[in-house]
């Protein structure tokens, strides 16, 4: 696979084949055909057949379709779904904790193994997911080998937090914090600005009662 050829777009669309097929799966089928995977999530069989490629997921053809269980098990494989994925928190105030308790990362694979704060009194090793001072997080991170980081930090606090995350092994962050922080060579962010996704929705909403969206 090329990393330069794969963008976020190709990878959600990746994950939405993965559902598809589960899916497929569980009503019992055992083929699937490329045109089956682009009318489920609303693209044509030449995107979903150059998407697999760019992946180089290649199992299958266009003629005799893609075998279920092996185009399920490529695919859980170039996401990191072939094994548990384990990710930390860092902030475990509202939004945090929130996170930390969602109930769906279990089901795709990923388990949050611990939280990090620099609150005393919400750090506790004996919670059904532990959470730890932010002088821990090296050791945490080495002893259970994680690779991703969500963080929920204030603003103020973001880039050191994003500095101590970076030196305790952290490759992947996904950024709550309002501050937009920037990859590294050695850590990938991934900034979510709640604010302006909800400011891109209220502009999707009003241009769609004048002119109906694509």
């Amino acid at each position: 696979m090329d990393a330069k050829n794969v963008n976020r777009t190709s990878l959600k669309r990746l994950s939405n084949y993965k559902n598809v097929l589960y899916k497929l799966k569980a009503l019992g089928f055992v083929k699937v055909f490329s045109d089956n995977l682009g009318d489920a999530i609303g693209v044509s069989a030449a995107q979903v057949r150059s998407d697999l490629s760019k992946f180089g997921i290649t199992s299958g053809n266009k003629k005799g379709g893609y075998s279920i269980d092996e185009l399920l098990d490529n695919v859980k494989e170039t996401l990191g779904k072939d094994e548990i994925q384990k990710v930390i928190v860092v902030g475990c105030g509202k939004m945090g904790n929130a996170i930390m308790n969602y109930s769906g990362f279990p089901v795709e694979g990923m388990r949050i193994v611990a939280g990090f704060d620099t609150n005393p009194t919400m750090v506790s090793s004996n919670e059904r997911i532990p959470i730890y001072c932010l002088d821990e997080m090296e050791r945490i991170v080495s002893e259970e080998k994680v690779r991703v980081a969500i963080m929920t930090v204030p603003e103020s606090a973001a880039a050191q937090v994003f500095d101590l995350v970076q030196r305790a092994g952290i490759k992947g962050v996904l950024n709550f914090a309002p501050l937009q922080l920037r990859s590294t060579e050695t850590c990938l962010v991934n900034n979510i600005n709640i604010a302006l996704e909800l400011e891109s929705m209220f502009y999707m909403v009003k241009y769609s009662l004048t002119r109906p969206l694509s």
